[in-house]
């Protein structure tokens, strides 16, 4: 749903660069840096191209050293004189455009038109970057805000800074154009920088946003199979990994695909590799060690000055509290849904009330419950918690084998088939009921959903038609639920037991049935009417496994890649967001709801993959490898990418609770949520969400305020639909800082938003500071 109108047309071909205007040093620098991760992956020096010790931004004492002389080089510069002026001059007016009085917002109220791009007067941009909309009354009271004078290029060169903003620009740039092609989202704040910075004039049309199918009405029957569109019997062919739509055999057959873009594989290596290459600059890590300190200071400063005002606002909210506002549990596995003990009373349950029910078959022999447990030596009632044995532990540290094995109850294989699977003798019934129980008690508390993930593997295509069947039959679907398609990165093991020829099989079994079922949604009605719940798709697997390949733009492609070797995680990520652009880009022109993108990334394993993400995905599970390098976490900052955060799971998995970095990224105002990931494993309460802000409560101190502006992005970040998140957050949720907050329905305090938004435009201002400057300097000579 795009809630500011009609959007613009879009460009309908990826953008192609021309490698002759690109400087080969940084594909050689982005080699470099692949080549030192391949080699020293687990090692500490791995990290040490993009991370900065806390003692010194640039680390080594040389280095210290190099930049004191540049500097003080530099002050005895006509010419960097010149530009610290043009510098001054324009930070002058930012600044005075960032300290909005009591009688601005009182204007803003009346109609008055801002100066900002979205109706707030802390936004230091250019009129010709505003975009005009009715101003919505909301109260704005006055809070201390912390403003820096003077030369804000202290600390750092004139030639570092101007460097670092221009590369960051351009990284947002790449960034802003891979959201854009496969409909994902991107913050229009910083798109309006940009436009400012190309000297264009950004438009609500410009914005372009997912489409999720909204819920079907109490009146109406969701499993309703008559509503599918016509079908258009368009030919879809895969070539080179990446499926293609074609009008007709005939098109088929002269090769002329319908205008549908995809990413180009050598113009997605060379926007890959600067980013890699900015990673492992110098300056820009400097400038962005700064930058974070500075957000994170800022902060503390804001809540020590602050922290009653915005404690009193929400006093005087009537009605609304923490406990009632929207909550989305936006990262958490369907087959680990439920706690523990939820699970072992219902294997207790099914045992008494049908132990004689045929469950399974095995060589022809049909097998009941009760066999099955004699077969396994064991008799239910004498099961516990404890003997169940799912439950991560202090032996799962580092361990995603064992974690793994955690899935097996009572370590038996026959159990996870029978009770955790939507494909077996019994067609997943038990699994559907649990997650049916799962979905009851949410809707009783009404104020939580949830985004399970249901795995896809690409072992057959028939996988996708068996699961919409187990999705009707089974009536699971639940308006507190919304579906994320997980496809695990275990191609090798599909290899190796010869049930695929090559990786661009796999890929055709996972993608081709979703084209089918869009261009002939009638031959196709369930899997039609499956998809208008499934919002998003995620790639799953332990990071932490080491890859020998190098992914490039040499690699070979799908098609070809026969080997037992399992594809790296840039080559996985780079294919699926390929084929969920096309896929997009088709169903939108069928009216047809869109998919995100949405992986498991920066868990463990290499900082690479975090990049890969920046590019590919609307936003990621984990995040935790954010903190090993500055400048991803600045452009991660930069663009609101949002973060599903997971400290229960990563405290028995891959870091102690104590040292994540949730409370950290919060504070400096990455966009962060609270999930839970498995239940099963890592919670011991039948509100597995509320148990994990209630942790990150008492171990951080969070406020009131931090935990609603927690559950708040939790709501943006979700598939939730348009109409559901104005419900939930309010009419005006997808403009940003205080304009887009309604206070009566997320508890999150006016100031909070004031603050954050003021911040993220004091950020990009630096950056566009730094292209204007070119043009004044030019005026000063």
């Amino acid at each position: 749903m795009d809630p500011c109108g009609d959007a613009a047309e879009m460009p309908r071909q990826f953008p192609k660069l021309n490698i002759s205007e690109v400087d080969e040093q940084v594909r050689l620098l982005a080699e470099k840096v692949f080549a030192k991760v391949l080699r020293e992956e687990d090692s500490k020096d791995a990290l040490s191209l993009f991370t900065v010790p806390e003692d010194c931004p640039i680390g080594q004492k040389e280095a210290k050293e190099r930049e004191l002389q540049k500097e003080l080089a530099e002050q005895k510069s006509v010419e960097t004189a010149k530009r610290k002026k043009s510098f001054k001059m324009i930070r002058s007016q930012s600044l005075s455009l960032q300290i909005p009085s009591q009688q601005d917002w009182k204007q803003d109220w009346k109609g008055t038109p801002s100066v900002s791009p979205t109706a707030s007067p802390a936004t230091p941009v250019l009129a010709r970057a505003i975009c005009p909309v009715a101003p919505v009354p909301f109260a704005m009271p006055e809070f201390q805000r912390v403003t820096i004078s003077g030369d804000y290029c202290a600390g750092i060169t004139v030639d570092d800074y101007e460097q670092a903003a221009k590369s960051l620009a351009k990284a947002l740039l790449i960034r802003e154009k891979y959201s854009r092609l496969a409909y994902h989202r991107f913050p229009r704040t910083t798109a309006q920088y940009l436009c400012n910075r190309q000297e264009e004039q950004w438009k609500n049309a410009c914005e372009v946003l997912p489409e999720f199918h909204p819920p079907p009405q109490s009146t109406e029957n969701p499993y309703c199979l008559r509503d599918a569109h016509k079908n258009l019997g368009y030919v879809v062919k895969m070539h080179e990994g990446i499926l293609f739509v074609y009008d007709n055999k005939e098109m088929l057959k002269r090769h002329e695909p319908r205008s549908l873009p995809y990413p180009d594989l050598e113009t997605y290596m060379l926007d890959l590799s600067h980013i890699l290459a900015l990673i492992t600059d110098g300056p820009t890590k400097t400038y962005c060690h700064r930058r974070l300190n500075f957000l994170e200071s800022k902060f503390s400063l804001h809540e020590m000055l602050n922290e009653m005002s915005e404690f009193k606002e929400l006093k005087s909210n009537p009605h609304r509290d923490f406990y009632n506002v929207r909550k989305v549990d936006t990262h958490i596995h369907a087959a680990a849904c439920m706690n523990q003990k939820h699970l072992l009373r219902f294997i207790k349950h099914t045992y008494q009330t049908e132990p004689q029910r045929i469950v399974a078959e095995k060589k022809g022999k049909k097998v009941t419950l009760k066999q099955v447990f004699d077969g396994l030596h064991m008799d239910p009632y004498d099961l516990t918690v404890d003997s169940l044995d799912v439950h991560a532990d202090r032996q799962t540290f580092h361990r995603f084998d064992k974690f793994n094995s955690k899935y097996n109850p009572v370590g038996a294989s026959e159990l996870r088939d029978l009770y955790l699977k939507t494909e077996n003798y019994l067609g997943g019934e038990y699994f559907a009921r649990m997650v049916k129980e799962v979905a009851r008690e949410l809707e009783e508390s009404k104020y939580q959903y949830t985004e399970p993930r249901l795995s896809i593997y690409g072992r057959s295509p028939e996988e996708w038609p068996n699961l919409a069947k187990w999705f009707i039959k089974h009536k699971v679907y639940s308006p507190n639920m919304r579906w994320i398609i997980q496809v695990p990165r275990i191609y090798d093991i599909f290899r190796s037991k010869k049930l695929l020829l090559n990786f661009g099989k796999m890929l055709e079994n996972i993608f081709l049935p979703l084209f089918e079922a869009t261009i002939n949604p009638e031959d196709h009605r369930e899997l039609h009417l499956f998809l208008k719940y499934v919002t998003g798709f995620d790639s799953v697997d332990d990071e932490s496994k080491h890859s020998d390949h190098m992914f490039s733009d040499k690699s070979p492609n799908p098609d070809i890649w026969t080997t037992e070797q399992n594809p790296p995680y840039s080559y996985y990520l780079y294919y699926m967001y390929a084929n969920i652009m096309v896929l997009n880009n088709l169903r939108k022109e069928r009216g047809m709801s869109t998919f995100l993108f949405r992986p498991h990334c920066g868990e463990a394993g290499s900082i690479t993959n975090l990049v890969s993400a920046f590019l590919t995905a609307d936003n990621i599970s984990h995040g935790l490898l954010l903190k090993k390098s500055p400048v991803l976490q600045y452009l991660y900052y930069l663009a609101q990418i949002p973060i599903a955060m997971s400290p229960l799971s990563n405290n028995s998995l891959f870091l102690e609770y104590s040292k994540n970095p949730l409370r950290e990224f919060l504070h400096k105002g990455l966009h962060v949520s609270l999930s839970t990931d498995d239940p099963m494993q890592f919670h011991y309460t039948k509100e597995a969400l509320m148990e994990e802000y209630a942790i990150a409560a008492q171990v951080w101190k969070l406020s009131t305020c931090d935990l609603c502006e927690i559950a708040r992005n939790s709501v943006l970040q979700s598939g939730l639909s348009h109409k559901e998140k104005q419900k939930f957050l309010g009419l005006n949720y997808y403009k940003e800082g205080p304009e887009g907050n309604d206070i009566r329905k997320t508890n999150v305090a006016q100031i909070r938003m004031a603050f954050r938004y003021e911040t993220l435009c004091n950020e990009l201002s630096f950056l566009s500071d730094a292209m204007k400057s070119e043009e004044i300097t030019a005026l000063l000579k």
